[in-house]
């Protein structure tokens, strides 16, 4: 059994009858104060408990915590596959600049546009919740989703960003379709 620890519990409320639909594990709900990990917070943090297989124990804990930080629930279930990941960026991290406001706004882009073509490029999922942006993605292609995230952050031009990852994206796929086999290459022998 897991606990996990949720600021949001109306939207993990919503989304908890669809991830026991779809992986068989049971989640209780809980409110305590008494966690150490709660007392130094000062707000009302839910607990929630899961039980099952250790394996879907697991799975479903990535997925309460894209859920939590503000992923669709179809696309937080996109973690229950071995080949996706949750990663989170900090935009202070990345950044010296003050106003975190207008570094959130270059990722999200006019009328999210910028976020839109990323998410497109990479087949990403992003959220961006306060000063943090979340990100499921595939592991291929994880780093150069990161990369032109942290790209964007530091006050690169959109272009060259979008640029960079349409070069990455069509290096990835080249690498996946070309198994190193050519044809007529048996034919001559």
């Amino acid at each position: 059994m897991r606990s996990v620890l949720i600021s949001n519990m109306r939207r993990v409320k919503r989304a908890v009858p669809v991830i026991e639909n779809k992986v068989k594990v049971q989640i209780g709900f809980g409110r305590s104060s008494a966690h150490p990990k709660l007392r130094n917070k000062g707000a009302r943090v839910g607990i929630i408990t899961v039980k099952g297989n250790e394996l879907n124990e697991f799975l479903v804990e990535k997925v309460l915590h894209a859920v939590d930080f503000g992923f669709d629930i179809d696309d937080a279930l996109l973690l229950l596959n071995e080949d996706f990941v949750l990663e989170f960026i900090e935009v202070k991290e990345h950044t010296r600049r003050k106003n975190l406001k207008d570094v959130r706004s270059r990722i999200i882009g006019r009328e999210g546009r910028a976020r839109q073509t990323i998410e497109k490029l990479t087949g990403a999922a992003i959220v961006i919740s306060g000063n943090d942006v979340g990100v499921i993605v595939d592991a291929d292609h994880l780093a150069m989703t990161i990369q032109g995230i942290e790209s964007l952050i530091s006050g690169s031009k959109h272009g060259n960003v979008f640029g960079f990852l349409e070069r990455q994206g069509s290096k990835i796929n080249k690498m996946d379709e070309d198994l190193g086999l050519r044809e007529g290459i048996g034919d001559r022998y």
